[in-house]
């Protein structure tokens, strides 16, 4: 086949691998030569509080792993800092590239940002190709018989799975792997001098380490290690101390794995725990698609008559559930880990983000903001989704009336209270029963574990069979129908 390209850019974004690389794949088939590329990106790294954000640690640490992959290959990965929009058309021009290869990105700010990339490129001549690579439907690949898009998972999730069995039958399967044409990068010898300093320091950052590494190697291992658990994983996935979930959440979303590997794992298992993880994947999915398909949710409820909302709560109260110190274990268990390693279990995301939300009647967009800020897996779509979800303003969120309780979470998921006194070491000497609730110990049992209530661990900030009741109340008076 002829190459309809003589040398093209592949630009690098949430899909920090070579393996199954759809963009990077048709780059390779379309082009006689191409060079490789990432951009840390200013627009997005300027807007981060923390000089120490662990998310900066992971990307470098993959792209590093990129750059000694191409290097072993005898080509380069050229690194460059500043705004994609400005940074890629000049390097177009200075090596004379003839198109630009993306995989797509469904974020508000990432399709601006290629709408500027694509335009400039035309008004020099060059051409801007994306692909579909972090998911296996996109846009309006799933809808309904009349065109919309689904606002219920369910039947989204049957649809997405006809659709993709008819695929299968016709062929390729939509989780067929992408390979790349190694032939095709560009000798390393030319690129030596492209690329801008890119220490963590030279980006304005300093290290620090997370609960998991960066880069292809380290998704692999990780996917490699929960395989064995994998039909195991609807019994378990629900317990924080428990090693039940995949801990590939990050590896998604920096694309370190691609998601047909994920998805041809789940399928090459016929148990009830594989068939369960692909629906989360189908999750991710739906949400991806809601981001989108609705654009607005970014700053908006889904159900736009929640915009009106007037939240009580107190930032004293938001400032305690930041901190991990409402009183109630579970709740600050989670918070505090979140706070000091980048990571928080699902179960325990729909616990705080409920608790946030119906127990401190605090507006969700305060929770999605701080998850933004620590998450190391943060994920614009899924975690909007979440938070939208457990505020019942989402497509598909809970029912108005749905509380949790988070003491019967707590006792429910953590019934030994292992997860809490791992992240909470002042209240390890209560007994099982206790821990769940140490304001109910007497004196006698705080001086024996050695907490006093109040002084060692806060007493409750909210009593919860009040609070739910106002939410509840606050939440119907908006409900339509």
């Amino acid at each position: 086949m002829q190459n309809r390209f003589d040398t093209s850019l592949f630009i690098f974004r949430r899909d920090l691998r070579l393996l199954d690389n759809r963009g990077l794949a048709e780059a390779t088939r379309q082009s006689r030569k191409v060079i490789a590329v990432f951009v840390f990106d200013t627009n997005i790294l300027d807007d981060l509080r923390q000089r120490n954000d662990r998310r900066v640690t992971f990307i470098h640490d993959s792209v590093t792993e990129l750059r000694e992959q191409f290097r072993q290959r005898d080509s380069e990965l050229v690194v460059l800092h500043g705004d994609p929009a400005e940074r890629i058309p000049a390097l177009a021009e200075r090596v004379g590239a003839d198109a630009v290869f993306v995989n797509r990105d469904y974020e508000p700010y990432a399709v601006l940002r290629d709408d500027g990339i694509r335009s400039s490129l035309a008004e020099c001549g060059r051409s801007f190709h994306s692909f579909k690579d972090q998911v296996i439907f996109e846009g309006e690949e799933i809808q309904t018989q009349t065109g919309t898009a689904y606002k219920v998972f369910t039947p989204y999730k049957r649809a997405w799975l006809r659709r993709f069995a008819e695929m299968q039958l016709v062929g390729p399967s939509p989780d067929a792997e992408e390979l790349y044409d190694e032939t095709a990068l560009a000798s390393g010898s030319m690129l030596a001098t492209l690329s801008d300093p890119w220490t963590l320091k030279a980006l304005g950052f300093a290290r620090n380490e997370s609960w998991t590494g960066g880069g292809a190697a380290s998704g692999r291992k990780r996917l490699e290690e929960f395989l064995p658990h994998l039909s195991s994983y609807k019994e378990h996935r629900d317990f924080p101390s428990r090693y039940g979930t995949s801990g590939l959440s990050v590896h998604l979303r920096f694309g370190t794995i691609s998601i047909r590997e994920c998805v041809r794992a789940a399928r090459s298992d016929d148990s009830q725990g594989a068939q369960t993880w692909l629906s989360e994947l189908i999750w991710r999915e739906f949400y991806q698609m809601l981001l989108d398909r609705f654009p607005y949710v970014v700053n908006h409820a889904f159900k736009r008559e929640y915009d009106a909302i007037e939240w009580p709560g107190s930032h004293e109260h938001l400032e305690a559930w930041k901190d991990g110190r409402t009183g109630y274990p579970i709740v600050d268990a989670a918070m505090r880990e979140l706070r000091s390693t980048g990571w928080m279990h699902n179960r325990l995301r729909m616990i705080t983000a409920m608790f946030l939300v119906k127990d401190l009647l605090i507006d969700w967009r305060h929770g999605e903001r701080h998850f933004a800020e620590y998450l190391l897996d943060y994920d614009l779509a899924s975690n909007n989704g979440g938070w939208q979800w457990a505020a019942s303003t989402g497509a598909d969120g809970v029912p108005y009336f749905r509380v949790f309780n988070p003491e019967l979470q707590s006792r429910r998921f953590d019934p030994d209270g292992g997860y809490i006194r791992s992240q909470i070491p002042e209240l390890a000497n209560f007994s099982n029963k206790l821990i769940h609730r140490p304001h109910a110990a007497t004196a006698l049992e705080q001086e024996m574990a050695g907490c006093t209530m109040g002084r060692d661990y806060p007493h409750p900030v909210i009593q919860h069979a009040e609070q739910k009741e106002r939410a509840i109340a606050l939440l119907k008076k908006l409900r339509k129908g």
